[in-house]
C-alpha cells in the first residue's frame, strides 16, 4: 500500500505542534497523555477543558502581557528567560509544563513541578529601581498564577469551543490553585470572585516599564515567524489585546478602540482559534489509562 502523504490539515497540525512543544512534540504528546497511572485532575475536567483548548494560543500572549506589568516579575524575565534570543524554547517549556500538570500521570507532574523550583531557586537579583526580586518569592508566584488563570479562563469563555458554566468557572480557579500550591505560592484564589479580587488588589504594585512595554512590542509585532505565519498571528495578538483590562493598555502601550475590538478582533480570534482548533483535529492525543477519579482530585486538595 502506498503510504498516504500528509495533507494541509496534518502539516499545519505539525507546525503547530513542532512551534509550542518542539521537534520532538509527537514523543511528548504520547508520554504524557498515554502513560498509565492516576492525575492530578480527572479525565474531561475543567481544567483539562480550559488547557486542552485552542484559546490557550489567546489566553497565553494575553497571560504574558498582563503579567509583564509587574516591574519585579518582568525584571526576573528580562533578566533570566532569555525570551528574546530563544523565544520558542520559552514557550516549549511553558507549555510542556501545563501540559504535564494537566494531563500527565502525577508522578510526572510532581517531577515537572520539582524542576521548575529548582529553576525558580535560582533566579534573583535586583530590578532597575533596586528592588531585590526572587522568582521563588511567593508573593511573585501568586501574580503570576492570577495573570494567568485570569487569562487563560477569560480566553476560553472567549474563544472556547464549549465555555463553561458558572460552576465550571470556579471548579477551574480551584483546580489551578493546586499547581500554583505546589510550586510555592500560598494564598492563591480558589473561585472567580476570588480571582477577580486578587487581580485587582495587585493593581498598585503594576507598571508599564520600558522593559514591559518593549516585551509587549516584541511578542505583538517582532515574533520571529515565518511570512505565511505572521497574518494569524497577528490575529491571535489582536484578540488577546481585546480580552486585557481597559487599565492595562496604556501602561503598555497598546491601543484601546472598543468598536474595532468587537468587530474586528472578535472575528480574527474566533477565525484562528477555530483553524487551529481544526487542525489539532486531526491529530489527537493517544488516550490514557487513567484511574478514573484522579486520586489527587478525590481528596479535592
Amino acid at each position: 500500500m502506498t503510504p498516504r502523504h500528509p495533507g494541509m490539515r496534518e502539516r499545519l497540525a505539525a507546525a503547530l505542534l513542532g512551534r509550542v512543544a518542539g521537534e520532538d512534540a509527537d514523543a511528548k504528546r504520547h508520554r504524557i497523555h498515554g502513560a498509565p497511572g492516576p492525575r492530578w485532575f480527572a479525565p474531561g475536567s475543567p481544567v483539562q477543558q480550559v488547557h486542552g483548548d485552542a484559546s490557550m494560543f489567546v489566553g497565553g500572549l494575553r497571560a504574558l502581557l498582563l503579567q509583564s506589568l509587574h516591574p519585579l516579575a518582568m525584571a526576573g524575565v528580562a533578566g533570566h528567560s532569555g525570551y528574546r534570543g530563544d523565544p520558542w524554547g520559552r514557550l516549549q517549556r511553558t507549555s510542556t509544563f501545563l501540559a504535564v500538570t494537566t494531563f500527565g500521570t502525577a508522578e510526572d507532574a510532581e517531577a515537572a513541578v520539582a524542576a521548575v523550583r529548582r529553576v525558580h531557586a535560582r533566579v534573583r537579583g535586583r530590578a532597575a529601581d533596586g528592588r531585590a526580586y526572587a522568582a521563588s518569592d511567593p508573593h511573585l508566584l501568586e501574580w503570576v498564577h492570577v495573570a494567568e488563570v485570569d487569562s487563560f479562563l477569560r480566553a476560553h469563555q472567549a474563544y472556547g469551543a464549549r465555555p463553561l458554566d458558572p460552576a465550571g468557572c470556579d471548579e477551574y480557579v480551584r483546580q489551578t490553585a493546586k499547581v500554583a500550591r505546589a510550586l510555592g505560592a500560598r494564598d492563591v484564589p480558589t473561585n472567580v470572585a476570588d480571582l477577580g479580587e486578587r487581580l485587582e488588589r495587585f493593581r498598585p504594585e503594576l507598571e508599564g516599564t520600558a522593559d514591559a512595554q518593549s516585551a509587549a512590542r516584541f511578542l505583538l509585532l517582532r515574533a520571529p515567524l515565518p511570512v505565511a505565519a505572521q497574518g494569524p498571528y497577528l490575529a491571535l495578538g489582536g484578540a488577546a489585546v481585546s480580552l486585557l483590562p481597559r487599565w492595562s493598555r496604556r501602561p503598555l502601550g497598546l491601543p484601546s478602540v472598543p468598536p474595532l475590538e468587537r468587530t474586528v478582533g472578535r472575528l480574527g480570534g474566533v477565525a484562528t482559534t477555530s483553524a487551529i482548533r481544526w487542525a489539532l483535529a486531526a491529530t489527537p492525543p493517544p488516550a490514557a489509562s487513567v484511574e478514573a477519579g484522579a486520586a489527587e482530585e478525590r481528596s479535592r486538595s
